[in-house]
């Protein structure tokens, strides 16, 4: 990989953590200043050229993968947040940080109006996109992985506003999983399409990059529900499972985005589906960060046989390390240097 010259050794242990074996240390994945004078692009020109021009991308990426060092397991990739577009025919609106979406009215007496037509225009803008970044990367030069995309549930509840989809699943439940499930059967045929479009020609198609970087030695799907933190086990059971099992049954394996603390009453549901391999951890901002104050939702998580995959400060991997299973651990931290992120990967190695 040219932006990581130990890959094959980082391949070794990710895939015996995909095993849940245990090597002379858990994974973490470590990003720091490389030192190299690096001229970032020219600022875009607008908003949505930050996100979605294939040459302001590429120029951004080319900046960041050649400024950075990619320590243990961390995997040269880039958020390509442009996937958002994909939106089941929503209209994307774009400021320099993040994307939102025109809220929608929905006829819950009319068909389902939330779905993909031939000649979308998001949808052509971000295929080119896509494979631009797919063509820079050649086969193995970074990560580009899955598109960015949002899941049906989420994107649904974006669409509509939080509170007309909240009032709509106890109004018109019936409507509301038809549209959560068609707009996931959407999702699924257009994440499938993209996957036949780079796979031949690019060797980490079934990777997850940019925010949090994981990469298997065999295809999974990444997922999450964002809104669930304001539903019920039994509205979680009805309305967002299917989805899941959707995609369970179509990629194989599954990483989940648990987000912050109201979530965590899904977790015995999540944790007894079979394709669930790894749970990743978002405290909400009321919450420690991810460390020593999350140790008994870790051991949950690993008792049940998955993978925790956490963003850490460097100061709560060593309490990390020495108190739960290496064999089911992904840690991702950033330090100040090379030299310290060297020191902290060796130091792991005496901790557990």
């Amino acid at each position: 990989m040219k932006y990581k010259a130990d890959w094959d050794d980082t391949r070794e242990r990710l895939t015996a953590l995909w095993n849940r074996e245990v090597t002379d240390r858990p994974c973490i994945a470590v990003t720091a200043p490389n030192g190299r004078t690096v001229s970032p692009p020219q600022a875009p020109a607008t908003p949505r050229d930050k996100w979605l021009d294939p040459d302001w991308v590429c120029a951004d990426i080319a900046a960041r993968l050649e400024s950075t060092w990619w320590g243990g397991e961390a995997i040269p990739s880039y958020l390509l947040m442009g996937g958002w577009v994909l939106c089941l025919g929503g209209t994307p609106r774009f400021d320099m940080r993040t994307i939102w979406f025109d809220t929608v009215e929905v006829d819950f007496s009319g068909p389902l109006p939330l779905r993909y037509r031939d000649g979308d225009p998001w949808v052509e803008t971000h295929e080119r996109l896509y494979e631009a970044v797919a063509g820079f990367a050649g086969r193995d030069d970074f990560l580009v992985g899955k598109p960015c995309a949002l899941p049906a549930n989420d994107l649904l509840s974006m669409l509509m506003g939080t509170e007309a989809f909240l009032l709509g699943l106890m109004d018109h439940p019936d409507w509301m999983r038809e549209a959560v499930v068609i707009g996931a059967q959407e999702q699924l045929r257009m994440r499938l399409r993209l996957r036949d479009r780079i796979r031949e020609r690019h060797d980490f198609w079934y990777g997850n990059g940019g925010w949090m970087p994981f990469w298997a030695p065999g295809p999974f799907i990444t997922t999450q529900s964002d809104v669930s933190c304001m539903l019920s086990p039994e509205m979680f059971e009805r309305f967002v499972l299917p989805e899941l099992d959707m995609y369970g049954e179509a990629f194989g394996a599954m990483w989940y985005h648990l987000d912050g603390g109201d979530a965590r009453q899904h977790l015995p549901r999540l944790l007894s589906l079979p394709y669930l391999r790894v749970v990743q951890y978002v405290p909400a901002p009321f919450e420690p960060l991810n460390g020593p104050g999350h140790l008994e939702l870790y051991r949950e998580i690993q008792k049940a046989g998955r993978i925790v995959h956490v963003q850490v400060p460097a100061e709560h991997v060593e309490p990390l390390v020495r108190e739960l299973d290496p064999a089911l651990l992904m840690l991702q931290t950033q330090c100040g240097s090379v030299s310290e992120g060297e020191a902290l990967l060796d130091a792991a190695k005496r901790w557990m």
